[in-house]
């Protein structure tokens, strides 16, 4: 106690440091859990924010609502002759399908052999997401020929027909375009020759 009588500014200082802690500490305890960062750009209910929205996915554009939403907007854009818009549009919608498809086939391999019930589910999920990303790239494939920018729209035609496979319907549409860009020579299926009104549709 000499000590602190021999500097009486030590106990000034002692006594604001803990009228200071004293201060904060209740502060501290009311702060709310900070919540898991993964979480945090999800849509919550502000009634019940430790609750998560169910209905809120369909708002969010990483969804296949929001990717059918980017779709319609995409295609009433080309309804106006707005090629710029629309290729906006469907360029983020192959985004929003893409990300979709391989998120579920992540899921589908971690549910494999756990349970298969769930994994087939995701499976197809990834299937149709997939056919969906291909469907908007055609479009966007369509826009870019409209544009009179075929050197955007073969790349995306060549990668439609390595991912449906060329029998499919939309592969032989999209081979079809390349035909009629002159990119390939040969039709297929051989002998048919459609004109590009009715192979774009």
């Amino acid at each position: 106690m000499k000590f602190a009588a021999s500097f009486p500014w030590m106990r000034f200082i002692s006594l604001s440091a803990i009228a200071a802690l004293s201060m904060i500490l209740p502060v501290q305890a009311q702060l709310p859990t900070l919540p898991d960062t993964n979480n945090q750009a999800q849509p919550i209910d502000p009634n019940d924010p430790n609750t998560l929205r169910p209905e809120a996915k369909s708002n969010s554009l990483l969804s296949v609502d929001g990717g059918k939403r980017l779709m319609n907007e995409a295609s009433n854009a080309v309804s106006s002759q707005n090629y710029n818009q629309a290729a906006k549009k469907l360029q983020d919608a192959r985004v929003v399908f893409n990300q979709l498809s391989n998120f579920y086939q992540q899921l589908n391999s971690s549910f494999s052999g756990i349970d298969n019930r769930i994994a087939e589910t995701l499976r197809k999920q990834a299937l149709e997401t997939a056919q969906m990303r291909d469907e908007a790239t055609y479009q966007l494939a369509l826009v870019h020929r409209a544009q009179n920018k075929p050197e955007l729209a073969v790349p995306l035609l060549v990668q439609i027909i390595k991912s449906q496979n060329p029998t499919r319907e939309l592969g032989k549409k999209a081979y079809q375009q390349l035909f009629e860009l002159g990119f390939v020579d040969s039709a297929y299926p051989r002998g048919s020759r459609k004109t590009s009104s009715s192979s774009g549709k």
